[in-house]
């Protein structure tokens, strides 16, 4: 066991964090050098802001794939950056509404419906952005699937009622939130870096307790996410318990009884 393993992996790392400060290693920079030559890299980001990373990268060299990778026959390629996503920073930046035409579930169209953009989420079951919005005339909190959307113009809205709507969206949110606590089984504390990956996407909150030395994670989420922690916690299998989340420790044994019923 690596004796510092703890304290690089979560404890400096996560005060960093803190103070806004984020770790680049060579290996990343010239990752990124070799990322910015690929054709998406223009719809990726703003003119300014490529020229910007590409003078700062200027001296790093680029990663030399061709020598080592042949690449072979392969499905077709889905991409993670879509072309919404700038255009849909900026609204929800400046906090301005929106007009969203987009298309239900039975291919109907709902064109130029009012709306004020939230959030931008990424699903990484389906591997998709969503639209977190507020449906102005219908006052509806929608998720709508990038991939629907068919356009997004710039709306009219006061500032104080946009204000008033953020706030009942987070108040919606906040009601919708639920938490769980996940011990890491002392035997597997070495291991702390992998499990907090593996958590990575949520929000959570990490104690420690030097007297029984373990680890506790407090994961807070949204009730439609509790099926993908369930998947993240049947991946770290044995490492971890979970210690409060009645529908989790209800599914884990659930799953354990008729795993047992199979093999036991």
């Amino acid at each position: 066991m690596n004796p510092f393993e703890k304290i690089f992996n979560y404890q400096i790392v996560s005060r960093l964090e803190d103070a806004g400060t984020f770790m680049v290693t060579a290996h990343e920079r010239a990752w990124l050098r070799t990322m910015l030559e690929h054709t998406a890299a223009t719809d990726a980001f703003s003119e300014g802001t490529l020229a910007k990373l590409q003078l700062l990268l200027d001296a790093d060299q680029p990663l030399d794939f061709q020598s080592h990778i042949i690449e072979k026959a392969r499905s077709r390629e889905k991409h993670v950056y879509h072309p919404l996503l700038r255009p849909l920073r900026r609204f929800i930046m400046s906090r301005s509404s929106i007009r969203v035409s987009y298309s239900t579930k039975n291919s109907t169209l709902r064109p130029h419906q009012p709306g004020l953009p939230y959030k931008l989420e990424y699903s990484m079951v389906k591997r998709e952005w969503y639209l977190l919005w507020y449906h102005l005339g219908s006052r509806q909190l929608m998720s709508t699937r990038l991939e629907n959307i068919v356009s997004v113009e710039a709306g009219v809205i006061e500032p104080e009622r946009a204000e008033r709507v953020l706030e009942a969206i987070n108040q919606m949110l906040e009601s919708r939130k639920i938490e769980a606590v996940i011990r890491v089984v002392p035997a597997y504390n070495q291991e702390l870096s992998r499990i907090l990956y593996a958590f990575s996407c949520f929000e959570k909150d990490v104690r420690y307790d030097a007297e029984q030395d373990t680890y506790d994670i407090r994961v807070c989420l949204l009730e439609g996410e509790q099926d993908y922690l369930l998947s993240k916690i049947r991946f770290l299998g044995k490492r971890v318990r979970v210690l409060e989340g009645e529908y989790l420790q209800r599914r884990m044994l659930e799953s354990a009884g008729r795993v047992l019923g199979r093999y036991g």
